[in-house]
């Protein structure tokens, strides 16, 4: 966790993001900004399906992904809709701590009885199904993982600035992930 920038204050806030839609959305989110009125969204943020998270910015502010893990691999047409149709000009990824897309296999007896319980699989379809989509969603490391995908997005999208964050379920709060520390470059 030591990767992890606190945003207390405008002035904690990275100079590459201050008055962009970046620096708007930790302004709202962390410091209560007063909401202004959107016509049209500038921002994409991609994050995780996780229920334990809300983040606080105004209607119309930005897109919204939501996906296992904020992994925007098997989204990406619909990240360049956002871009290419709805004008957004920025992607914040927002991954978030007790995620549950790290250490999947921990999960599979809980995933299988849970399909066959509920959905009214069968043990063998719910592993099968299990063992074929887990490796895709699998994320690792919260941490690592947002900075690698941050990485593979700024190549894909080289003029759209992508941030990469975290959500500390524990405060709810968003922190910028430090990318000059730890073995993640970007």
């Amino acid at each position: 966790m030591n990767r992890l920038r606190p945003i207390n204050t405008p002035a904690d806030i990275p100079e590459a993001y201050r008055k962009t839609p970046i620096g708007l959305l930790l302004e709202y989110h962390n410091l209560n900004r007063p909401y202004e009125s959107y016509a049209e969204a500038r921002l994409l943020v991609g994050m995780c399906m996780d229920n334990r998270k809300h983040l606080h910015m105004p209607d119309n502010f930005a897109f919204i992904i939501r996906t296992g893990g904020a992994n925007l691999r098997y989204s990406e047409f619909k990240v360049s809709y956002a871009i290419g149709v709805g004008g957004a000009r920025a992607i914040a990824l927002i991954g978030h701590t007790q995620c549950g897309m790290v250490n999947l296999v921990a999960r599979k007896e809980q995933f299988v009885r849970g399909l066959a319980e509920h959905a009214g699989w069968s043990l063998e379809e719910a592993e099968e199904h299990f063992h074929h989509f887990a490796p895709m969603f699998e994320i690792g490391n919260e941490t690592d993982f947002i900075l690698s995908e941050v990485k593979r997005l700024r190549l894909r999208y080289p003029k759209i600035p992508v941030a990469p964050m975290l959500y500390r379920v524990e405060d709810n709060q968003l922190y910028i992930i430090d990318e000059t520390s730890g073995a993640n470059r970007a």
